[in-house]
């Protein structure tokens, strides 16, 4: 039975759009149902700031008048002008459980790729790797954390089996059921505070306009020689902080400085899935108040943000970073906490982990790629 893929083109087919992962994951306890809301903002280009730079085509699969996938094509500008590689990417990618559902999807992703003269496509990347990225290939029965992708494991084949192979891994550390600081994280921070010419301060939220532009400008910089990074504009990082402000803790966000310049960044926010899983994808009639009185009972943590400029990587930063999120974050009685992600060749960072006792890789993401023969 044929299969057609379709790009969405008016308001009932982007609802359809939206609403189409409710009928993959129905069976899937540990799949955090997105707000249906902040969904018609990512896809709204008149509001997500992606589009004011880049393109997009959105499209869905139906076979027998029944919706079977959706998938999104991209172009980001902002990478090809960083790495002039024509390469493109998809994402937001749902299918049933269908080799021909999922062939069809990429084929018809592709074909707009390539009329734009893009020769690779990589993903899944929602957009961006300032987004969700990634497909999930291991710890199927765990939940995932606050901006973090979830997927059923066959998506893997399908994807394997479309012509994709692994471009890089994205690791997910994790720390569960602490109830101190580790001794030796305690011991080297107060080492290192010892003889630090650099200090850490927290994020001052009540002056955060004056604070985003010092955050952007070390997100940037550090970040520019990670693989597939490319930079916040001054509108993307303008949306996430209005995404973060409304659940961002005061003392478990911080800068260091040298002289006054900042040099380092660490931001964590506490995991809101806890709280959104049971909410279907709605705030209201109720889903708020779930909301306004459950983060008290939030025991989670992301550290969704950490770097340091290079020429300041030798100091100890990160590890005094981690130190003060751990101490603040036991006041606060969160007793776990994901890192992630962090490319499987950043070596630095995944060695400062690895020092600190109890915390353990616990999850894969997987960017895959393939060359366009269309």
């Amino acid at each position: 039975m044929k299969i057609e893929v379709f790009p969405v083109s008016n308001p009932k087919e982007m609802r359809q759009f939206i609403r189409f992962p409710w009928q993959i994951y129905r069976s899937y306890l540990n799949w955090v149902p997105p707000l249906l809301g902040e969904m018609r903002k990512t896809f709204d280009r008149t509001r997500f700031p992606f589009f004011e730079h880049s393109e997009a085509q959105f499209y869905l699969a139906r076979r027998r008048g029944e919706l079977v996938g959706r998938i999104v094509a991209i172009k980001n500008n902002n990478h090809l002008q960083v790495y002039q590689d024509a390469t493109g990417f998809f994402g937001f990618f749902e299918s049933i459980d269908d080799q021909a559902v999922a062939d069809a999807l990429f084929k018809r992703a592709e074909e707009w790729l390539a009329a734009r003269e893009i020769h690779k496509i990589r993903g899944p990347e929602n957009y961006s790797q300032n987004e969700d990225c990634g497909l999930l290939v291991d710890a199927f029965d765990l939940p995932p954390v606050i901006m973090m992708p979830y997927n059923p494991p066959y998506y893997q084949r399908l994807i394997e089996k479309a012509g994709f192979s692994k471009a890089i891994d994205l690791y997910a550390y994790t720390i569960e059921q602490a109830a101190a600081i580790p001794s030796m994280l305690t011991q080297v921070a107060h080492d290192i505070q010892a003889t630090a010419d650099f200090t850490i301060r927290p994020v001052d939220l009540k002056h955060l306009e004056a604070e985003i532009p010092r955050l952007k400008a070390v997100y940037n910089a550090a970040w520019s020689e990670n693989w597939g990074a490319v930079p916040f504009t001054d509108s993307e990082i303008n949306y996430l902080k209005e995404a973060l402000k409304k659940i961002a803790l005061p003392d478990m966000n911080f800068i260091a400085e040298m002289h006054g310049v900042p040099v380092g960044i660490s931001v964590t926010v506490p995991d809101l899935n806890e709280l959104l899983i049971g909410l279907n994808g709605r705030l209201l009639p109720f889903g708020i108040f779930r909301l306004l009185t459950g983060m008290k009972k939030i025991r989670g943590v992301r550290v969704l943000i950490m770097g340091v400029l290079k020429e300041y990587r030798h100091k100890g930063i990160d590890l005094l970073f981690y130190y003060e999120t751990f101490k603040n974050g036991l006041q606060h009685g969160f007793t776990k906490g994901e890192m992630s992600w962090i490319l499987e060749n950043n070596l630095p960072m995944i060695k400062t982990l690895e020092k600190i006792s109890g915390v353990r890789r616990y999850k894969t993401y997987r960017l895959y790629e393939k060359t366009i023969r269309c």
